[in-house]
């Protein structure tokens, strides 16, 4: 399968990260980008590598299996950007670097235990429905302080912020006020509970990540606008 388009993507997607960048007076801020390779097969890991990324997730295990065994999945820092069911925790643990969605705190406990088994120290982010959208799984954003609270607490985990995906919108100026306002938890938290570390916000996917970057994203989350269809066309919502 030819992935020679696969480079001018990234290209195109860094492009708009760094323009954003200097639109928000973030200029030289690092943001990272996450190729989001659920449908894409496990052939386009070494084209995303030669155009220069090197973190890479997955949101489903059954999914992510076949890509991890590919020789060059050793390259990538994988993140788990998925619903995760505590059951499954044991495959996740230790293939994965990063966990974006912990929505609960019983995962947590879980990911805790799991990673003390393997001796390693997650990252993980806790994952805000800021819009409270009740088809969305993830803390609210009152409940947050308190979780923070419990989960810093936990061994073998690295507790490093916050996630977020925004509604289903027609234009991606109307995700503004969602991805304002995990920022402005974020800094709340950091600052009032001095944890120097919690310093990543995962927010933006393909057809809001500037938005999200304007806002203070750190880390975004890109699937379709990389890896999708050689003839893909703008429009459409997700990753």
């Amino acid at each position: 399968m030819d992935f020679e388009y696969i480079a001018d993507r990234v290209r195109r997607v860094r492009e708009n990260v760094n323009q954003a960048l200097v639109r928000s007076g973030r200029d030289g801020a690092a943001v990272d980008v996450i190729a989001v390779t659920k449908s894409a097969p496990p052939e386009v890991l070494p084209a995303l590598f030669e155009a220069g990324i090197t973190d890479a997730a997955e949101n489903r295990w059954q999914v992510a299996r076949d890509k991890l065994a590919h020789p060059a999945a050793e390259r990538f820092k994988w993140h788990f950007i998925g619903s995760l069911q505590t059951n499954k925790v044991k495959y996740i643990v230790p293939r994965f670097d990063w966990i974006h969605s912990v929505d609960r705190l019983e995962l947590a406990e879980a990911l805790s235990r799991e990673a003390a088994k393997t001796g390693r120290t997650l990252n993980i982010l806790l994952q805000v429905n800021i819009a409270r959208e009740p088809q969305k799984q993830g803390f609210h954003q009152e409940d947050v302080r308190r979780v923070v609270e419990l989960v810093a607490q936990l061994p073998h985990l690295e507790l490093r912020g916050l996630m977020t995906m925004a509604p289903k919108v027609a234009h991606s100026e109307e995700s503004r006020p969602i991805f304002r306002a995990l920022d402005e938890l974020s800094r709340q938290v950091r600052e009032d509970m001095q944890l120097p570390a919690f310093d990543q916000l995962s927010m933006g996917m393909s057809d809001d990540y500037p938005v999200a970057v304007e806002e203070g994203a750190t880390m975004i989350r890109v699937g379709r606008q990389l890896v999708g269809p050689a003839d893909l066309t703008q429009g459409g919502q997700g990753l």
